[in-house]
């Protein structure tokens, strides 16, 4: 059966059989969805609203592909497994249209690498909120902007959403944040709820289910980052009637986790959106930004100009520190106002004797104390024509020094000049031997101006205080992920992995040989893929 995207007006095809794991009933609900017509003169002028043909805003057109990938370039003989990367990748369900980033249903993608050659798959995770909106034509849980089931009318119908709201219920499980590869082998997909934490097979892609935390901490939301190691994962839960965050830990293979330690944010009447933190060897550093939850949006089940934060420069911002072996606080400090999603890496400094740790250092992706981010990631702003106009918000490589000695205030610096990345710097990566070690390079999207998102991808060297640069016109670069060479010695002996997409309605992924930059291949896949967030790799073992 032909279909006409509404975002895009060139015909496809859509699956003969629905791709999705349930009951035929169900199946044929989700392929009507997906597959609905759209004329052709609605089509054009859709993609004319949109003002770009990026394949980075549009649906994915399948619920599911695989098969063979064509490699220009060379591959690296010891690059053999799997790289997996989550992000949205459908935002229009019947008649309903998301409007933000962060709302659009899951969808993983993955490349696998062997000996020379690549295969490649996607699949949307069939989360209960997927499944609802495909059964219903329409969203059924709250999504990042998205008011479910509709903004409430009596005073019954608030209290219904206050409850539903508090206690998880009507919040999405709807995992299209990040993918980490547990100590004991399985695979979890999250974002900000509890209820997300989902099992996928990184082979098929298929969900496997919920993974059920075998503990009574209750708590709906979570760290969409936490730290995950082959020994342990570590995450906080927010707390939004004690004002504060719990750190808690699990060892890998268990299924509970425990609480170590416990933040008192000292800030504000809520605790602040910590989206990723940092740690060092001995050390958890978890940030107070003034960007907080709000509970006045919950009471009154609105969102609130920032969705579902409220921007409180007036709350100040925070740095609090616990000791990873003991769970108590050691260091809070205050420290200029700032806002950032992604910390990049965190380390110990020793004082001149070297005996002790008098400094930790933690390098975050930071802009400049302007939340404006948040409202710079609205669907309507990404697709807009305004693609070559100067309106992504600055951001630089920012680097915090928190005292050990009882100092009260901490320190804030810009590390590298932000004009050598475009001054825009996000979704970060490192070489995961140095986490919460001294290290030098940084993995980034970054910007070529002028631009309404990032455009580019940076090699950040923090020691010679200079980038590296890979840009294409009309493309849009996830993530870059480093791959480190088995056996290998230096940091940034490796590769870099990113699936671009581009105005050509085309994706691939791009492999940048870690140490030079420069390209070594390209793996297309037969189709545009929307943008995506975060990713990990999967080594095959040989």
């Amino acid at each position: 059966m032909a279909a006409y995207h509404p975002y895009h007006p060139t015909l496809y095809t859509a699956p003969r059989t629905p791709c999705f794991s349930g009951s035929s009933s169900l199946g044929q609900t989700v392929h009507n969805v997906i597959t609905a017509r759209v004329s052709r003169k609605q089509s054009v002028k859709a993609a004319i609203d949109c003002g770009t043909k990026l394949s980075a805003w549009t649906n994915v057109r399948r619920e599911h592909w695989e098969g063979d990938l064509a490699v220009e370039g060379h591959l690296p003989a010891w690059l053999n497994g799997t790289y997996l990367r989550n992000g949205p990748g459908l935002w229009d369900v019947g008649e309903h249209s998301f409007h933000h980033i962060f709302d659009g249903y899951a969808t993983l993608v993955r490349i696998s690498f062997r000996r020379g050659r690549a295969t490649g798959a996607h699949r949307h995770i069939e989360s209960e909120a997927y499944k609802a909106a495909m059964v219903n034509g329409r969203p059924h849980h709250r999504e990042f902007s998205q008011l479910c089931p509709r903004r409430p009318g009596s005073l019954l119908d608030r209290l219904r959403n206050v409850i539903g709201l508090s206690s998880g219920t009507m919040l999405s499980d709807n995992a299209n944040i990040s993918v980490f590869p547990l100590g004991d082998g399985r695979v979890i997909c999250l974002t900000e709820t509890t209820k997300s934490s989902v099992l996928v097979d990184p082979e098929t892609l298929d969900t496997i289910g919920k993974f059920r935390y075998a503990d009574r901490l209750w708590g709906p939301l979570q760290s969409t980052h936490p730290v995950v190691t082959r020994t342990e994962f570590l995450t906080l839960l927010p707390d939004l009637f004690r004002r504060g965050h719990r750190v808690v830990r699990m060892a890998a293979g268990s299924n509970e986790r425990k609480v170590l330690g416990r933040v008192h944010c000292r800030g504000g009447m809520t605790p602040g959106w910590v989206h990723s933190f940092a740690v060092t060897e001995k050390y958890i550093i978890v940030p107070e930004m003034p960007l907080r939850y709000s509970v006045t949006g919950v009471l009154k089940s609105e969102l609130t100009p920032w969705y579902i934060f409220d921007w409180v420069p007036e709350s100040g911002s925070y740095m609090h520190v616990i000791c990873r072996l003991t769970g108590k606080t050691v260091a809070s400090v205050e420290v200029p106002l700032f806002m950032a999603l992604h910390f990049i890496n965190a380390y110990e400094q020793r004082e001149d004797d070297g005996d002790r740790t008098g400094v930790l250092i933690a390098d975050c992706c930071e802009y400049y104390a302007d939340p404006s981010i948040i409202k710079a990631l609205a669907l309507h702003r990404l697709r807009s024509p305004g693609i070559n106009k100067d309106t992504f918000p600055d951001a630089r490589v920012a680097r915090f020094r928190i005292p050990l000695d009882g100092t009260p205030v901490g320190e804030l610096e810009t590390v590298v000049d932000p004009d050598v990345h475009g001054r825009g710097v996000e979704l970060c990566s490192i070489n995961p031997a140095y986490q919460g070690k001294e290290y030098r390079y940084v993995y980034a999207c970054g910007a070529q101006r002028p631009c309404n998102f990032f455009n580019s991808l940076t090699k950040i060297d923090l020691v010679k205080k200079e980038a590296k640069n890979w840009y294409e016109a009309g493309s849009v670069p996830s993530e870059p992920f480093f791959v480190a060479r088995p056996g290998g010695t230096d940091e940034d002996d490796g590769v870099v992995i990113s699936i671009v997409s581009t105005t050509q309605d085309e994706g691939y992924a791009l492999l940048l040989d870690a140490a030079s930059f420069e390209e070594i291949a390209r793996v297309r896949f037969p189709y545009g893929l929307p943008y995506g967030f975060h990713g990990c790799w999967i080594p095959k073992k040989i």
